[in-house]
């Protein structure tokens, strides 16, 4: 039970504790915000007082299990519930929660207190001390990233072969440690080769292993990774890189479930679960001659395309701030954002390096910031030469950026075609995009 009474003293003390607090009354509304709240949230204390507490604390409790409404109901505190929030940023914050009875000095109740802790360090490092990687480390906004995601949980059930299609740096190898994560190979380490980092000679030998003698310098015998992967999950990367002659090794191993090391007469058994990748079309590959089509069915079981970050530009946001976060934390940083122009420029970028290549921006820009907000002279030419924008136009100069029309096609395909919805992913009113959309003619499909 909590009262109020000796107010400034109360006040003082929750001023200066590190999780976040808020009260509210019996209308929802919120009446005190401390300083670790407006920290955490993003958002001022003058913008959260007198708001209701689902438009400050957006939580994945507010709408159906929300702590403070059961504590004030069964009068019952909460403890420690785990969730999350979403900031001022759009960023999503896991946070634990406890909740008591606010009660005035007469006994009556006056409404709740809730206080809520940042976990995203404890998270981070729970994740880098395991080494694990979950669908929920993979951030994305996009309508379309999220239909992709939905695969995993099948394609994690089963054994068969999987091949991810996408340009460079879109996350294929991610992808596939998230597949290995929920399968019942879990237990086992992931490995990871790149077919494109070794000369055909080597990479048979990586592949497949050797027997001692095999060649110069072979005075043991060596397990390949098909051997050392044995009941665990194989990512082969950039497979559209290997040559004829091991491409029909491959198959073998494919079709039969067997491989003989180099120099070595005796066939060995492998139940590696093979997931491969390629920035290429191997479909095209065949047809052009250069990739056998047997073994392209072999692969080709269960196909997965990751899409471009040019078709998912509402992730372009989401992700520089998670990768800002991430090298805040690295660098011992306390960037807080970036300049109206910088996010222009991001927002107006073609991305051909996609993800891979966002995340080296904002290190890079992290590394040589000097003050609260990455600017736009921090990145690299290609976005930089993009002209410096007043605040008070930045969004609008942004938005004209962005009207060229197979661009704004793609943000409305993205989120249904619902423009409001649309808007919001772009930072813009729903007002200027209306004006767009009718300005250039572009057509609205009908939502099912």
């Amino acid at each position: 039970m909590v009262k109020i009474r000796d107010h400034i003293t109360y006040e003082s003390i929750l001023e200066s504790i590190s999780d976040g607090v808020f009260t509210v009354d019996f209308n929802w509304k919120v009446t005190f915000f401390n300083n670790a709240a407006e920290r955490i949230t993003g958002i001022p204390r003058e913008d959260a007082i007198g708001r209701f507490c689902h438009e400050v604390f957006k939580s994945n409790m507010c709408e159906t299990a929300c702590a403070l409404r059961k504590t004030i109901k069964n009068g019952k505190p909460v403890i420690n519930k785990s969730g999350f929030i979403i900031n001022s940023s759009g960023k999503q914050i896991p946070v634990s929660v406890s909740t008591a009875v606010l009660y005035d000095e007469s006994g009556n109740i006056a409404g709740g207190a809730e206080t809520f802790r940042d976990l995203s360090e404890i998270e981070a490092l729970r994740k880098e001390l395991s080494g694990r990687i979950s669908i929920s480390d993979i951030v994305t906004n996009a309508p379309c990233m999220k239909a992709v995601l939905d695969l995993i949980p099948a394609i994690s059930a089963s054994s068969s072969t999987v091949l991810i299609e996408g340009e460079t740096g879109t996350g294929k190898e991610l992808y596939a440690k998230a597949i290995h994560e929920m399968s019942d190979r879990s237990g086992k380490p992931f490995y990871a080769l790149n077919c494109a980092a070794f000369p055909e000679t080597l990479l048979e030998s990586e592949l497949f292993g050797y027997a001692k003698g095999a060649f110069t310098g072979a005075d043991k015998d060596k397990k390949g990774w098909f051997a050392t992967a044995t009941d665990s999950t194989l990512f082969i990367d950039e497979i559209g890189e290997i040559s004829p002659s091991i491409q029909v090794k491959l198959l073998r191993v494919l079709q039969e479930r067997t491989f003989e090391p180099v120099g070595s007469t005796k066939n060995e058994k492998t139940n590696a679960r093979i997931i491969a990748a390629t920035n290429k079309n191997l479909k095209h590959l065949v047809e052009q001659g250069k990739f056998r089509e047997d073994l392209y069915y072999r692969i080709n079981v269960i196909r997965v395309e990751l899409p471009p970050l040019r078709k998912r530009i509402s992730d372009i946001h989401v992700l520089a701030f998670y990768f800002l976060e991430k090298y805040n934390s690295i660098f011992n940083r306390s960037v807080s954002g970036f300049s109206s122009g910088a996010l222009s420029a991001l927002m107006s970028h073609d991305w051909p390096g996609n993800v891979r290549e966002l995340e080296n921006v904002i290190e890079r820009a992290v590394v040589l910031s000097t003050s609260d907000k990455i600017t736009q002279d921090l990145f690299p030419s290609e976005l930089s030469d993009i002209k410096e924008e007043k605040p008070q136009s930045a969004k609008l100069s942004s938005v004209k950026k962005l009207t060229q029309i197979s661009f704004i096609e793609n943000a409305l395909k993205e989120n249904g075609f619902n423009v409001p919805l649309t808007a919001k992913a772009l930072g813009v009113h729903k007002t200027t995009l209306y004006r767009i959309i009718k300005k250039y003619g572009i057509q609205m499909e009908s939502r099912k």
